[in-house]
C-alpha cells in the first residue's frame, strides 16, 4: 500500500531566500496585532472581568435595545449585551450583586429570566456564571504569570539544550504566535476567558514541539556538515522535517475543523484560537525562528575554533555546538 505523502521526499525549497520578506511580514503583523489589541481591547469574559453573565437564546433575532431596557427595569444593574455565536444567542453581563451571596445572584438570574421569557416568548435560558472582582483579579494575574513562565522556561530549555541563538529565536517565535492570537481576539471580539488562556498555552506547547524538531535537525546537520554554509544547513534541515511538520499540522487542523463546526458555540473561541495557533506556529517555525539563527550569527564552527593537528580522525571528531 502506497503511503500518503503531502510533501515529496525530494522537496528542496529555499526558505532562507525569503527571510527578508518573512521578517518584514512578521514585524508588520505583530505591530498590527498590538495596535488592534490596544485600540479595541479584549472582550474579557466573566472569569477576568468579574460580575454575572447570563446566556439566553431567543426564538428570533431580538432588538438589543429592547432587551437592554427589559433587563435594566429589573433593578439588577446596568446590562451589557453581546451576540454570542449567532444573532439569536445573547450574553447579558451584569455587575456583581450588592450582597454578593449566592441567594442574591440566583434571585437576579430568576428576575432576568422571567422578564425576558414574558417579553420575548420562546426565549430559552442557557446558563449563567459569576465571579467576584477579587477572584477575577487573581485569575488575570495567574493567567499572565502562567504564559510568561512558560515562554521563559521554554527559552531557557532551548539555550541549555542547544545554543543561546536557539533560545532567542524560540522566544521570538512564541511571542509572535502570542501576539497573533491576541490580535485575532481583539479583532473578532470573541470572549477571552480561562479557556482561551488554556488554548494559548497549548499553542505555545505545539509551537515549541515543532521548533525543537527543526532545531534538533539543524544541530545534527551542523555536526554532519561542518564546512557547509549555514544558509544551506537551515534549508536542508527545514526541508528534511517539512513532511513531518505538514502532516502533523494537517491532521491537527482536521480535528480542530470538526470541533469548530460541530462543537457548538461554547468551544468556538477555544477552537478558533487553536486553529489560528497551529497555522501561525507552523509559519513561525519554518520562516521566522529558523532563518533568525543566521541573523543571530550561528555558525557550524565557532569562530574561536582552531583546526587540530594530528590524524584526520581527530579533526573528524570535532563538532560545532555543544551538546
Amino acid at each position: 500500500m502506497k503511503l500518503l505523502k503531502l510533501v515529496p521526499d525530494d522537496t528542496n525549497i529555499d526558505f532562507v531566500r525569503l527571510r527578508g520578506w518573512a521578517f518584514g511580514l512578521t514585524l508588520l503583523l505583530s505591530v498590527l496585532a498590538v495596535g488592534i489589541t490596544v485600540y479595541k481591547g479584549l472582550n474579557f469574559g466573566v472569569d477576568f472581568e468579574g460580575g454575572l453573565m447570563i446566556e439566553e437564546r431567543f426564538a428570533q433575532t431580538p432588538d438589543l435595545d429592547r432587551v437592554r431596557s427589559v433587563v435594566d427595569a429589573q433593578g439588577v444593574g446596568e446590562a451589557s449585551l453581546q451576540q454570542f455565536g449567532d444573532p439569536r444567542t445573547i450574553t447579558i453581563r451584569l455587575p456583581v450583586q450588592q450582597s454578593g451571596d449566592e441567594g442574591a445572584t440566583n434571585a437576579a438570574v430568576r428576575k432576568v429570566e422571567s422578564a425576558l421569557a414574558q417579553a420575548f416568548p420562546g426565549t430559552e435560558f442557557r446558563r449563567y456564571s459569576t465571579v467576584s472582582g477579587k477572584v477575577s483579579g487573581e485569575l488575570i494575574r495567574n493567567g499572565v504569570l502562567a504564559v510568561v513562565l512558560a515562554i521563559l522556561g521554554i527559552g531557557l530549555f532551548a539555550i541549555f539544550r542547544f545554543e543561546w541563538q536557539f533560545g532567542v529565536s524560540t522566544i521570538v517565535a512564541i511571542v509572535h504566535d502570542l501576539l497573533m492570537t491576541l490580535g485575532f481576539f481583539a479583532l473578532t471580539q470573541f470572549e477571552f476567558d480561562l479557556n482561551i488562556v488554556a488554548a494559548v498555552l497549548t499553542i505555545i506547547g505545539y509551537s515549541i514541539n515543532d521548533k525543537i524538531v527543526i532545531d534538533d535537525r539543524i544541530r545534527e546537520n551542523m555536526r554532519r556538515y561542518r564546512k557547509m554554509d549555514m544558509r544551506e544547513i537551515i534549508n536542508l534541515s527545514v526541508n528534511e522535517t517539512l513532511p513531518r511538520t505538514v502532516m502533523t499540522s494537517v491532521t491537527i487542523l482536521l480535528a480542530l475543523a470538526a470541533l469548530l463546526f460541530l462543537g457548538g458555540h461554547v468551544l468556538r473561541g477555544f477552537t478558533a484560537a487553536m486553529t489560528l495557533g497551529i497555522i501561525v506556529g507552523t509559519y513561525s517555525s519554518i520562516y521566522v525562528s529558523s532563518s533568525l539563527l543566521i541573523s543571530l550569527g550561528l555558525r557550524a564552527e565557532p569562530e574561536n575554533e582552531k583546526p587540530l593537528r594530528g590524524r584526520p580522525s581527530d579533526n573528524a571528531e570535532r563538532v560545532g555546538p555543544r551538546s
